[in-house]
């Protein structure tokens, strides 16, 4: 009797513990998949996610059905639930569960070894589910190798798009002056650091592959801070303050030449204008002549020049008149 009572307990106790195990809820920052005996619930269609297409073929993953947030949900016993969240979260670019690191390490163009480090915003990809759960091991490691591995080649052969000239070619003299680039050649980590905005967002365009590869959409990356060693970073800052200081002296220079260019036309149209109002009198008068003697002949403007001698006269002190290459003494004129 008692040995049939504490069997009939125990088969109640497994009836109602499989019985409650068999509901789920999802949260509402949560997507979750059901397998049945390993295998996962799968959809018929389903959107593609988008990566390179050679690697179409390499990362094929069947679509699976998302169970969305609510419940209850009922599941059979030898049926599990997998869930996920898909809210966006944020990593360290330093984080590797094999190692403790406080820089990522890479190498610049101009082989010198620099610090990154940042940050970077992701979330799992709801389309994607099985590449999350099912594709590999553990997905965050496999897109942090895979952002850190692109992320050191780019350093490595990253060059500035706007260019460091400070002085254009053209505008050097032909007589023994240094060339722009001697001038201006361009370091590296100056030019990452300058174009972080561009280093973040090709990387963001090169990880727009790992939500089919992995299930992890990448929603930004924000590298903050390029680090050389303290030695490098002397050296770097006695090669700004010597570009600055070339920099300097080349707008001052220029300056002080379109100033002088500057003062050069004025002085040319100054002269220009005093010349012209030297002459405009003489070419009035020559005008007024020419429509005299045409309107009057020439014994008009014999009268006009009379007229206009007269004043000349009366405030003469000596006139000297000559007749047939003959000269005779003048009468004076007192004023």
């Amino acid at each position: 009797m008692l040995l049939g009572s504490f069997l009939a307990g125990v088969a109640l106790y497994a009836v109602a513990r499989v019985f409650l195990g068999c509901f789920f809820t999802v949260r509402p920052d949560q997507r979750a998949a059901l397998t049945t005996f390993g295998r996962a619930q799968r959809m018929p269609t389903a959107e593609a996610p988008s990566f390179d297409p050679e690697d179409a073929e390499r990362y094929a993953y069947p679509a699976v059905r998302v169970i969305r947030p609510g419940g209850p949900y009922f599941k059979w016993p030898w049926q599990k639930v997998h869930k996920v969240s898909v809210s966006t979260e944020a990593v360290e670019v330093t984080w590797d569960p094999t190692k403790h690191q406080e820089t990522i390490e890479a190498v610049t163009k101009d082989n010198l070894t620099t610090g990154v480090n940042g940050q970077l915003r992701f979330r799992v990809c709801e389309s994607n589910l099985y590449a999350y759960l099912f594709g590999v091991q553990d997905p965050l490691q496999h897109v942090m190798g895979y952002f850190v591995s692109v992320l050191r080649e780019r350093i490595a052969n990253f060059e500035d798009p706007k260019g460091g000239a400070l002085i254009a070619e053209d505008e050097l003299s032909d007589d023994g002056s240094a060339a722009a680039s001697e001038l201006s050649e361009g370091v590296s980590i100056n030019d990452l650091r300058k174009n972080l905005p561009l280093l973040n967002e090709y990387m963001e365009q090169q990880c727009k592959g790992t939500a089919g590869r992995y299930g992890i959409e990448l929603d930004a990356a924000l590298i903050t801070e390029i680090d050389p060693p303290s030695e490098v970073d002397r050296a770097l800052s006695a090669i700004n303050s010597t570009r600055n200081q070339v920099a300097a002296d080349i707008s001052t220079a220029r300056a002080e030449a379109e100033q002088q260019i500057t003062m050069s036309k004025r002085a040319v149209e100054i002269a220009s204008n005093n010349a012209q109002a030297e002459v405009a009198p003489l070419r009035e008068l020559a005008r007024t002549l020419q429509a005299i003697k045409e309107q009057g002949g020439s014994t008009a403007l014999a009268a006009y020049l009379r007229n206009m001698r007269m004043p000349l006269l009366r405030n003469a002190v000596r006139v000297v008149q000559t007749a047939g290459g003959t000269a005779r003494q003048a009468k004076e004129v007192v004023q």
